[in-house]
This record gives structure tokens, sequence and C-alpha cells, in this order.
């Protein structure tokens, strides 16, 4: 999906930890926040940026107990976390037209792998369902080519 992504604006990497999508994002020219509960992963992310000539915005919060940096977001990403409760904020701190990323694995991934746990998998279609309220551009449930079974879906902010 990364075509349709943007090259400039606010990016919102959720749990992004050590910052592999929140770096490659700010290689694209995006301004970059990475909001993470772990401040090792945040202060690796911080050196990468910085051994890159990077520019990253990082912070400390977990956001199971907290709230969402308020944006307004050009683009969120998030990747591999399933905080259930944080999809409809989303739609409300992302700008008009702008654009969220989801992939996460689903429940169908235990055919392969023990883990992660159920809980801690979208069930089947779940992914659309959380996404109510934004329009759904790109996406489905497959295979990917790692054996890992994941949603992954790009929506936009009407």
């Amino acid at each position: 999906m990364a075509a349709r992504l943007p090259r400039q604006g606010a990016a919102l990497d959720v749990a992004g930890g050590a910052g592999r999508h929140a770096l490659w994002l700010a290689e694209r020219g995006l301004d970059v926040t990475l909001v993470d509960v772990s401040p090792v992963g945040l202060a690796l992310a911080e050196r990468r940026a910085s051994e890159r000539g990077l520019a990253l915005t990082t912070v400390a919060r977990d956001l199971e107990e907290e709230p969402l940096p308020a944006g307004p977001w050009d683009l969120i990403v998030v990747v591999n976390y399933l905080e259930r409760a944080l999809f409809p904020r989303f739609a409300e701190i992302l700008v008009p037209g702008g654009l969220l990323l989801l992939a996460h694995p689903t429940v169908r991934n235990l055919e392969r792998h023990a883990r992660p746990s159920r809980r801690f998998l979208l069930e089947r279609g779940e992914a659309a369902e959380l996404l109510a309220g934004l329009t759904i551009l790109e996406g489905g449930e497959a295979w990917t080519e790692g054996g890992r079974h994941e949603a992954r879906y790009l929506a936009r902010r009407p």
C-alpha cells in the first residue's frame, strides 16, 4: 500500500516500538510522531532516527490508560497492536481525507502459530467493523509472504 501513502503531512505511528515504520515514514518526508509504552523502544527509535538524520517525535504513553496524541493526523499507522477501544478515536483525530493503515494478525493465524493468543487477534471480519466511520480504500484478510494470516486495510476519513 506504500504507493497510496502520503509523502508529506503529520503521521502517527501507534505502539510503534523501536520505530521501524516511523523511520520509514520519516524517510518519505512525513512529520512523524511515534507513541509507545516502552521507553527502551522509544530510545532506540530516537537513536536510529538521529543516525539517519531524521526528525522524529516520540511520546511515552500507555494507550490502555492514556489518550492518543491529539493530532490532527494525515496518516495513522497501526501495525501489530490491538486496542479495540482506540478505533473510534482514530476517526476523530484524522484530518478529513486522512488515512489509517492497519495491519494485524487474525485468529486464522492460530492454524500455523501458537502465538499471539486469541485475545490479541482479530476475529474474522472484525477489522472492517472496527473501521466503521471510515471509507475502506483497500484491504482484506490473507496469508502473508511470511506465513501469517493478517488483516491489512487502508481506510480514509470522509
